[in-house]
């Protein structure tokens, strides 16, 4: 049976979450993240969140902590020396400091997340790419306005993931940010494997590629299955 993302004259932000969900459940939570702009919400454990690229070419900028306990957070370097490789894709295990598990890439349309690349903010903006882009809203500062929803400050801001942002490390070391691998209607999934704080800044970046210059929605879907989450 043809689905939304087989059928691309389907328009992704009103079809039917079930068909978008790359885990089967009931749909618990199905939201639009706007364009340049924050999102938030609890996954419990067991719960499954997929990441659906509405339009294409999109940086989902995101961060991770304990729902109960916000000193456990997503590591980069941790989980980057667990799996021994800087790119992220299914089956890769997002970890705190601890190396605890907190979530599971569980399904990936798109294959190559940046977990390396940081967020993009205004100083960083100035430095890159001229004093003119100062006044320039950029993800540091979606995550200080969302997180303070949840009693987190700009201290607790870590280095967080990029999902769909193609950031690929040259010889050098040098890292470049550059045309993005997904597109329209690609889609990712993890699994909570703890109640867990996602925390996104849906880059608002307009300065390199890594959005195509073009900063777009994406959809934020939910889903939960009761045998696996009562294992």
């Amino acid at each position: 049976m043809s689905t939304s993302i087989d059928n691309p004259a389907n328009d992704l932000t009103t079809a039917p979450a079930t068909t978008l969900a790359l885990a089967p459940g009931d749909v618990v939570l199905d939201e639009i993240a706007p364009a340049r702009g924050p999102w938030s919400a609890i996954v419990r454990k067991g719960e499954v969140l997929t990441i659906v690229d509405l339009f294409g070419n999109q940086a989902v900028d995101t961060l991770f902590y304990g729902a109960n306990d916000h000193a456990v957070r997503y590591s980069a370097a941790t989980t980057v020396a667990a799996q021994q490789n800087i790119y992220l894709s299914v089956d890769t295990v997002l970890r705190d400091s601890d190396g605890a598990p907190m979530l599971t890439i569980v399904a990936d349309e798109v294959g190559n997340h940046d977990t390396v690349g940081g967020a993009c903010s205004q100083e960083s903006n100035t430095l890159r790419y001229g004093h003119h882009t100062k006044h320039q809203h950029a993800c540091v500062e979606n995550f200080v306005r969302e997180g303070a929803r949840w009693g987190l400050g700009k201290a607790d801001i870590v280095g967080n993931i990029n999902f769909f942002m193609n950031v690929p490390v040259d010889a050098d070391g040098s890292l470049g940010i550059v045309d993005g691998l997904s597109a329209p209607g690609k889609r990712l999934a993890v699994r909570a494997e703890i109640d867990t704080l996602v925390l996104v800044s849906n880059c608002p970046q307009i300065n390199n590629p890594c959005n195509g210059f073009d900063p777009t929605t994406v959809r934020m879907i939910v889903t939960r299955d009761d045998t696996f989450a009562r294992t």
